[in-house]
C-alpha cells in the first residue's frame, strides 16, 4: 500500500470532520458536516426525559448530561452546560445576518447547534442543539 491509500481515512477525517459519515442520515450529515439546522419540534430529543448523556453521533464523544437539559420552549433539545469545558468547541457564526455563537463537537468537529445568554441559572446559557446531531445514551435503572 502506497502513502497515497494509508493516509485517505485521514484525510477524510480532518477534511469531512467526522470519521463515520457513512452511517449518517441526510439530516445527521446536513447538520453536522454542512452546519444545517433541523426544524423545530422535528428532532429526536427535543422533548426527551430520559436519564443518561449525549454524545456525538459521528464520534460518540460524551456532551451533555440529562441533568443539564431543561424545556427552552424553543424545539430543540436545550442544556445550561457541557458536561466539560473539552467537549465542545465554540465560534463565531456569521451565516444568518448577525453574530451568533456556534457549538461543535470538541473531537471531531461535527457542528451540533449554537449557544445563547438566555438560558438558566447557574451559566445563564441556553445550548441549543439539534436532535440529529445527538445519540442519547441512557443511564442502567
Amino acid at each position: 500500500m502506497g502513502i497515497t491509500e494509508s493516509i485517505l481515512p485521514l484525510c477524510a477525517f480532518l477534511i469531512l470532520g467526522c470519521s463515520k459519515n457513512e452511517g449518517l442520515s441526510d439530516i445527521q450529515y446536513k447538520v453536522t458536516q454542512e452546519g444545517g439546522t433541523e426544524p423545530a419540534f422535528s428532532g429526536e430529543y427535543w422533548d426527551e426525559k430520559a436519564d443518561g448523556h449525549y454524545v456525538c453521533v459521528c464520534c460518540s464523544n460524551p456532551l451533555f448530561a440529562s441533568d443539564s437539559k431543561y424545556e427552552s420552549g424553543t424545539g430543540w433539545p436545550s442544556y445550561w452546560q457541557p458536561i466539560d469545558d473539552s467537549a465542545v468547541s465554540l465560534h463565531s457564526d456569521r451565516k444568518l445576518f448577525r453574530t451568533r455563537t456556534e457549538v461543535r463537537c470538541g473531537e471531531c468537529d461535527a457542528h451540533l447547534g449554537h449557544v445563547f445568554d438566555d438560558g438558566p441559572q447557574p451559566t445563564g446559557k441556553r445550548y441549543c442543539m439539534n436532535s440529529a446531531a445527538l445519540t442519547l445514551v441512557e443511564r442502567d435503572k
